[in-house]
């Protein structure tokens, strides 16, 4: 009994603590505007509210193409069971730079994969789906040396 009133004490004082001022969540920034959506919007003369272009993003005349998808023998990587909840067959692997198909093999066994890139130097892991790994026959507890193809 006595811990029931002390933890609804506990409880109580805890409620409280939003109205003090020191323990609030600071508030957010205002750019001087009351609507933000308002900084990137202007009328134009029918009537109607046209987006405006902001300086980060460019005219388009100065933007970069993005690279290529590789095509072919991409290397080998050593892979790991990935996050078994996610669905698919996919591959995140440090060896592309971008998303994109894929294969990959393991001894006779072949498997058409999506490429996810992640961080790291060529020579890391992957870590392979749930999916990926029972269709090529590879146990999710082990560590397993496959060849990845692009395209």
């Amino acid at each position: 009994m006595q811990r029931f009133l002390f933890m609804i004490c506990v409880l109580s004082v805890i409620a409280g603590c939003d109205r003090l001022p020191v323990l609030s969540w600071p508030q957010a920034r205002s750019s001087g505007t009351e609507n933000p959506a308002q900084d990137t919007l202007e009328p134009n003369g029918a009537g109607q509210t046209r987006p405006v272009l902001r300086p980060e993003g460019g005219s388009g005349a100065d933007t970069v193409a993005p690279e290529p998808a590789a095509n072919g023998a991409l290397g080998t990587t050593v892979v790991s069971l990935g996050n078994p909840a996610e669905p698919g067959l996919w591959l995140k692997t440090p060896l592309v730079s971008r998303e994109q198909p894929g294969r990959v093999t393991k001894g006779g066994g072949s498997v058409n994969v999506t490429l996810i890139p992640i961080e790291g130097a060529a020579t890391a892991g992957s870590r392979m789906s749930l999916a990926a790994m029972q269709a090529l026959g590879i146990s999710p507890a082990d560590l397993t040396e496959v060849s990845v193809f692009a395209g």
